[in-house]
């Protein structure tokens, strides 16, 4: 069975962890051993949660979090628009890959018309380019293999902000589906009909690793 369990403060650490690893030991009588005759086995990664990727300055408008270093970032955004987290040694706008010919690039600095013709000319015909930035200036849709989005309109899609309990929208979730129909969720898209592709296995953002 795989499953999730969420838990707040130190305690996760301190008691459900030693607990989960008494039951894939087989050293844990009690609960499910004992209920269902569990003989030890299984695993299980842990992973803790990043601080919110956004907050707002004295104006009240939404700026990347100065917990974030460049590629943290990165990596963030990549998560959220579903691009694997590929950062290239030699290309500095190739930090994430969708496809073979599909990339994405964040930056925090302000785009100029002049910058994004120069990202559009070494991207080439043959590839896209998804940029995630702080601003930009000038016409966004003036280069067929780029687009051009905000990272705060772009986060702000995607994640809820501002909120204490963070409660999540899970009535589609709770629905019953019949047995044997089945269906993968549908994926989201990153504009100019780009479907975002996440790869199987992808392990979440900022995880530490468990036991298998």
């Amino acid at each position: 069975r795989r499953w999730i369990l969420i838990e707040l403060g130190e305690h996760a650490v301190t008691h459900v962890v030693p607990r989960l690893q008494k039951v894939i030991n087989h050293e844990d009588p009690g609960g499910v051993t004992e209920a269902t005759g569990w003989k030890g086995g299984g695993g299980f990664r842990f992973y803790r949660l990043a601080p919110s990727l956004l907050e707002t300055d004295r104006w009240g408008n939404w700026i990347v979090s100065k917990k974030y270093n460049p590629a943290q970032l990165a990596e963030a955004i990549c998560k959220l628009h579903g691009f694997r987290f590929e950062p290239s040694p030699t290309v500095f706008w190739q930090q994430g890959r969708s496809t073979e010919t599909d990339f994405l690039y964040v930056t925090t600095h302000t785009l100029l018309q002049e910058q994004l013709a120069a990202l559009s000319a070494e991207v080439g015909p043959e590839r896209t380019l998804l940029v995630v930035c702080s601003a930009y200036r000038g016409k966004a849709d003036a280069f067929a293999n780029l687009t051009v989005k905000k990272i705060p309109a772009s986060v702000l899609a995607s994640c809820e902000w501002g909120k204490d309990d963070y409660s999540l929208q899970v009535s589609n979730v709770m629905r019953e589906e019949p047995k044997g129909s089945a269906q993968p969720a549908p994926k989201p898209t990153t504009g100019k009909g780009k479907k975002d592709k996440t790869p199987e296995g992808q392990a979440s953002l900022f995880g530490e690793g468990g036991t298998k």
